[in-house]
């Protein structure tokens, strides 16, 4: 049986694996599914809609599951999905999506720091990491390995591409290309992310490239289309110069640097 501490709620219409901890004056409301090895500190509270996996950690006063901060939203049923082995901290939220049977989605490994806030129709993919106080906007999606420094704010429908690392204080409101620094309220790209890049196995040539291409791309006075045919002509094209090259190219069917706003 699920070790529910005798000042918590628990609807009796949620589904908890036998193994779950569930400490003082939490709320776990009707429909809510939590997965084996999950514990929800004292004060947690998950809403309707939500399906947790196995292993997660669910910190003191957050809050997970709420309805979307978003005019558009009439009540029709929505969803928070997340995955295994998530580490949500103090008062932590994160809201369902808008729009009848969509879901704002937590994928596997992420380390969600205090204060932080995902909203509405938000999808983070695997091992990601956002630091204290940040605040992510609806629609966004935030891909594999990416470092969110504290107290960053990103605009609605911005990508921040897989092992980039934005520094803490940045006011995101375009897309990060993949494998790069961005930092600073001008959203200035530095360079790649060299440490995480060599953490996570990519070959010093591959490095090379890329660092390169950050020059040609972000640093030269070439437009994008011309500096990403001058890549392509001067470059080796790795696999992670491929991605970072097919991510800009999404840019162009979107809007306002925001590949995915249409």
């Amino acid at each position: 049986m699920p070790r529910i501490h005798p000042l918590a709620y628990v609807d009796p219409q949620s589904e908890l694996a036998d193994d779950v901890e569930v400490g003082p004056f939490c709320v776990v409301e009707s429909g809510v599914v939590i997965g084996s090895g999950t514990v929800l500190d004292s004060h947690a509270t998950v809403k309707r809609g939500t399906t947790l996996g196995t292993g997660n950690y669910v910190g003191q006063g957050a809050v997970l599951g709420g309805d979307p901060q978003d005019r558009k939203y009439k009540g029709e049923p929505t969803f928070l999905r997340v995955g295994d082995r998530n580490v949500f901290r103090e008062y932590v939220t994160i809201h369902r999506a808008t729009g009848e049977e969509q879901a704002t989605v937590v994928g596997n490994d992420n380390y969600i720091m205090a204060y932080c806030h995902l909203g509405h129709n938000v999808t983070t993919h695997d091992w990601v990491t956002i630091a204290n106080n940040t605040g992510v906007s609806g629609h966004v999606t935030i891909e594999d390995l990416v470092t969110v420094g504290g107290m960053s704010g990103i605009h609605q429908f911005c990508r921040v591409g897989k092992v980039a690392m934005v520094g803490g204080m940045t006011k995101v409101t375009r897309d990060v290309p993949p494998f790069m620094i961005v930092d600073g309220p001008e959203e200035e790209i530095h360079d790649i992310n060299a440490i995480g890049l060599r953490r996570f196995g990519v070959t010093p040539q591959s490095r090379m490239a890329l660092h390169k291409a950050c020059k040609l791309l972000f640093k030269s006075r070439l437009g994008l289309t011309t500096a990403m045919e001058t890549v392509r002509k001067e470059l080796p094209i790795t696999d992670e110069l491929d991605y970072l090259l097919k991510f800009e190219e999404r840019r162009f069917k979107g809007k306002n640097g925001r590949g995915d706003q249409h």
